[in-house]
């Protein structure tokens, strides 16, 4: 099976700047007024973004998840707890794409809690994190990030209650 190359970004940038072009001819001046705004952003999370995307980096080539298995069973303890909310919060790409990975951890005895931790801890996102402090300040964001983190603890329990887990 072949994988064919998507050119629909390159098409969504080729009309971007199309239409920034035509829009420039009948109102320049807000045209340039966006684009100094959307420098100021960029070059304001920039830095952020560039220690986030070394992280993701050094994440994605030293955690293996054959290696999280052991963390993750019955008696996982808070090593389990913390393992599974900092994967939630690093992990990246599409939820589904996660789906087939934690069916195979629950296989080899995972905990429903700690799925359950998992997925409610990729509503942290870190690439996300810089935008979320420039427009609801320091405070909010770290007080929303802890909240998300301890009821994600609580969802874990509950949903391993209600599924019945008891291996």
């Amino acid at each position: 099976m072949t994988k064919e190359k998507s050119y629909t970004g390159w098409y969504f940038l080729a009309l971007t700047v199309l239409l920034y072009l035509v829009l420039y001819f009948f109102s320049p001046e807000k045209i340039i007024s966006a684009l100094e705004f959307s420098k100021t952003i960029i070059f304001k999370i920039l830095p952020i973004l560039v220690i986030v995307f070394v992280l993701m980096a050094l994440t994605n080539y030293y955690v293996k998840p054959k290696k999280l298995v052991k963390y993750l069973g019955k008696n996982s303890g808070v090593k389990g707890w913390c393992v599974s909310i900092i994967a939630g919060i690093i992990s990246s790409g599409p939820i589904y794409m996660w789906y087939p990975l934690l069916n195979e951890l629950q296989k080899k005895g995972m905990r429903p809690a700690l799925i359950s931790a998992f997925l409610y801890n990729r509503s942290v996102k870190i690439p996300l994190l810089p935008l979320l402090i420039m427009y609801f300040g320091i405070v909010y964001s770290i007080l929303l990030t802890v909240v998300i983190i301890v009821a994600s603890v609580f969802q874990g329990m509950a949903t391993e209650k209600l599924v019945g887990w008891n291996k």
